[in-house]
């Protein structure tokens, strides 16, 4: 089983690194395999609403100078997801946001009913905020939110203090040791025994 961590940072091995670090050794000592892959610092797309992906060019979004394409090839063969973000006014990182849109709009069925944890790094306040907004897009594909002790927040602002925070560290552990334990039940048959989900049905409130 496989783990793909999404570095939201355009700092490559600053706070939010070190916390998703954390969390990809404990899941390796579970013996699950893990890979970090950083969004980098390069210009990311935003959605355009263009359905191409879903018309044309199956799954992979229209724009392919970025690397949300990349980031969904290896989606589908992942078993399980973390994404890690800095706070930016309360905010997870604008192009990470703009990569989670894309990626689960063009190929939603590489991450439906997949665990999913969501790292947020800050250096004093508006993380939880962070953190709730990364949760709701991951909610509408039916993926299980994997939890901690503690809502999965460190707290750093120069580059490497976040190993400072004992706390935060040891529930990037936690929420990794749940991750692995997660897994292990759905695939203990050697099947994903994930839930039959009903046909999808939407209600539109203007007419």
């Amino acid at each position: 089983m496989k783990i793909l961590l999404i570095n939201g940072s355009a700092v490559k091995n600053g706070n939010t690194f070190i916390a998703l670090d954390e969390t990809a050794r404990t899941l390796e000592k579970e013996g699950l395999e893990t890979e970090i892959v950083q969004l980098g610092n390069k210009p990311i797309r935003g959605c355009i609403a263009c359905n191409v992906c879903q018309k044309k060019n199956n799954g992979r979004c229209t724009f392919n100078d970025d690397i949300c394409n990349l980031i969904s090839e290896k989606a589908e063969h992942a078993d399980a997801f973390v994404f890690g973000s800095p706070t930016y006014y309360g905010q997870p990182n604008g192009a990470l946001l703009a990569v989670i849109q894309r990626l689960l709009y063009s190929n939603g069925k590489a991450f439906r009913q997949k665990p999913v944890a969501n790292v947020v790094v800050c250096r004093r306040g508006g993380a939880s905020a962070a953190y709730q907004t990364m949760n709701m897009a991951f909610e509408m594909l039916n993926m299980p939110i994997v939890t901690s002790q503690y809502w999965t927040i460190a707290y750093g602002a120069a580059p490497g203090e976040a190993k400072q925070d004992l706390e935060g560290m040891q529930t990037m552990r936690t929420m990794a040791r749940n991750m692995a334990w997660i897994l292990k039940k759905i695939h203990a048959d050697g099947t994903n025994d994930y839930p039959e989900l009903e046909p999808v049905v939407r209600t539109n409130f203007i007419r």
